[in-house]
């Protein structure tokens, strides 16, 4: 952890929602006049995608766990000496996933492959990590201990399910066989990599619909906001004005000392509320230091 150089870190498994968060962070930062240097997850995967292709193949043959959600597909020393590093100097070596033929195109590379290593941009005040494993820890690496400010992102877990199989048929043509086969592929990698996080994380911002989901595999739509709870857990809650966010945040209430439930469609609202004083001590500490 460090004052100097804060790391900022969003974490959720495949589907979850991080990218609401990081839309989020992306206006505080604008509104602050903050300039963050910005992660994504994807690019601390080991293969790309053809390489990850045959990993996967030889994997199953083999009878082995293997998925993006675990250490062998991903380089996680890599992801904790950028952490450490950042907040020692201000810097790191970051690359980019380049997911479709819009963000390959600028760079003359096929799409699912990755840019070179190269330093972050200087002069930023900020490391901004969204994706998998912003908290993970195994019994060789701890990313989590070098972040400032842990977020876990975790839907219901068949929200989770809806909001992925909605995502990859309509985003990346991807059949309910072959999705519904990644998601149990996965599994064993996300009961032991990715829920562990979010004992480990600050803020918990968990989304529980209010609607059916009892079978996601025949989902139509996402249930929205408005059909769901927000159901927000503080690991430490001293310094946190309850009495400010419930009455900021309408129709909501404690459910335990340390947790909000207020409606989902306050979403947005409930995070600019919690995160902006968040982000005001830690650019307060970094002018000190």
């Amino acid at each position: 952890m460090s004052a100097r150089y804060p790391v900022l870190a969003i974490t959720g498994s495949s589907g979850a929602g991080t990218t609401t968060v990081k839309t989020t962070f992306e206006q505080i930062f604008r509104r602050e006049g903050i300039v963050p240097g910005v992660v994504e997850g994807d690019a601390f995967h080991r293969y790309d995608r053809t390489e990850m292709r045959d990993m996967i193949a030889e994997a199953k043959e083999a009878g082995r766990v293997f998925s993006h959600f675990g250490p062998e597909g991903n380089l996680f020393e890599e992801l904790e000496a950028l952490f450490r590093t950042y907040g020692e100097t201000g810097t790191g070596k970051v690359r980019k996933y380049l997911h479709d033929e819009t963000e390959a195109a600028p760079y003359g590379q096929e799409p699912g492959t990755f840019t070179a290593w190269e330093d972050l941009p200087s002069g930023t005040h900020v490391l901004f990590y969204e994706g998998l494993h912003g908290a993970v820890a195994t019994e060789t690496v701890d990313v989590s201990k070098y972040a400032d400010l842990l977020i876990g992102v975790v839907p219901s877990i068949n929200l989770e399910w809806i909001q992925k199989l909605y995502r990859d048929r309509t985003a990346r043509r991807h059949s309910q066989e072959a999705i519904v086969d990644t998601i149990l592929r996965r599994m064993p990698d996300y009961v032991n990599y990715i829920v562990p996080q979010f004992s480990r994380t600050h803020i918990n911002f968990q989304r529980v619909p209010l609607v059916d989901t009892s079978n996601p595999f025949i989902a139509r739509t996402i249930p929205t906001l408005d059909e769901s709870m927000l159901v927000i857990r503080f690991s430490n809650p001293k310094g946190i004005d309850f009495p400010y966010l419930l009455s900021m945040l309408h129709d909501s209430f404690m459910s335990r000392s340390n947790t909000i439930v207020c409606p989902g469609g306050k979403m947005d609202l409930a995070m600019q509320l919690i995160f902006t004083p968040m982000i005001w001590q830690l650019m307060d500490k970094r002018k000190r230091a």
